[in-house]
């Protein structure tokens, strides 16, 4: 039986790394030693069982790094690799887990092929006595290679859970299981027999997806606003006077700015400035009340503020009209 052929893209991180010996989980990152892609799957001889994967040359970046340069650059890379290998069954994208959900979101709403993406990682490093990093890559392969991982948008696949892009955060600094779905919950499981779906995303994402980085050079500016007892403006200020075209405010849950952030972004949405209210909370929607309504404010839906941020970086290429913004926060 043929084995289906997935693309390997690695970028860095956790996944790539060589600490200092089996029981370094901690301080690996001072080696500076970062696998390419193809030491990666040496290293993990056993992801060949489940599929015909190769390795795609790409920067190793730490991903706090991470940002419109390499996200471009791989939107443009997994359009390469599709129109290049066109019995391509799918691609998957090795991440430091830092930015992962960042990248995994980006690509979401940017990449246009039809074949799965998945975006995979790990808590610990490659050397490390009993790493994630060859399991997580093995299941991610064997999702990307999945006929049913098409139309779910961008997957992230990590302690055998499958995620939705747009949902999924990382909740814990070192435990395997970090990465969750507050909201909802996984799409599904990659178990030692099969992979298996649960539910369908039901929000708009890749490749059905209006927004293309590919002829820009740049995101316009938009900055988070983080909401604290006692914050006062000073960072909107600063945010407005850089540039910023848009601001997320990630407020009090469920949904507002403190009290000292409250004028500054009023002047700013007077000025032109999309705001946009997020919370802090980690999970839950932020409701479009009637003060919101007054100052002006858009609301973030269940967004994080890091992933609202992006998405209305997004919708600013497109269009400046607030109403239009929403609508793209309702949609995506």
């Amino acid at each position: 039986m043929t084995r289906p052929r997935v693309a390997f893209i690695g970028t860095g991180g956790t996944i790539a790394s060589i600490g200092k010996g089996p029981l370094d989980t901690v301080d690996y990152g001072s080696t500076g030693n970062v696998m390419v892609a193809g030491a990666i799957l040496d290293r993990f001889p056993e992801v060949q069982a489940v599929a015909e994967v190769f390795a795609v040359p790409f920067s190793n970046i730490p991903s706090p790094n991470i940002h419109f340069p390499q996200w471009k650059a791989l939107v443009e890379c997994c359009d390469r690799l599709v129109r290049e290998e066109p019995d391509l069954a799918g691609i998957v994208v090795g991440h430091g887990t830092a930015s992962l959900e960042e990248t995994a979101y980006a690509l979401h709403l940017c990449a246009k092929v039809a074949v799965p993406i998945v975006v995979t990682g790990s808590q610990r490093p490659s050397s490390a006595l009993s790493t994630d990093a060859g399991l997580n890559l093995v299941n991610a392969v064997r999702v990307a290679a999945d006929p049913r991982s098409r139309g779910l948008g961008v997957l992230v696949l990590l302690n055998d859970e499958i995620q939705s892009a747009r949902e999924v955060t990382k909740t814990s600094t070192g435990r395997m299981q970090t990465f969750r779905s507050p909201d909802f919950g996984v799409l599904g499981q990659a178990d030692g027999d099969s992979v298996n779906y649960y539910r369908r995303p039901v929000r708009a994402g890749a490749p059905d997806t209006v927004f293309d980085i590919r002829a820009l050079d740049a995101l316009p500016r938009v900055d988070i606003s983080y909401s604290y007892a006692g914050s006062d403006g000073t960072a909107v200020r600063a945010f407005l006077a850089a540039g910023a075209r848009g601001i997320v405010s990630a407020g009090f849950a469920p949904g507002f700015c403190g009290p000292g952030d409250l004028e500054p972004l009023r002047q700013a949405v007077r000025d032109g400035v999309i705001v946009v209210q997020s919370t802090r909370a980690g999970s839950g929607r932020v409701f479009p009340s009637t003060k919101l309504r007054e100052y002006g404010f858009l609301t973030a839906d269940n967004l994080s503020p890091q992933k609202a941020r992006i998405l209305l970086s997004l919708a600013l290429t497109r269009t400046t009209d607030p109403a239009e913004v929403a609508r793209l926060f309702a949609t995506y």
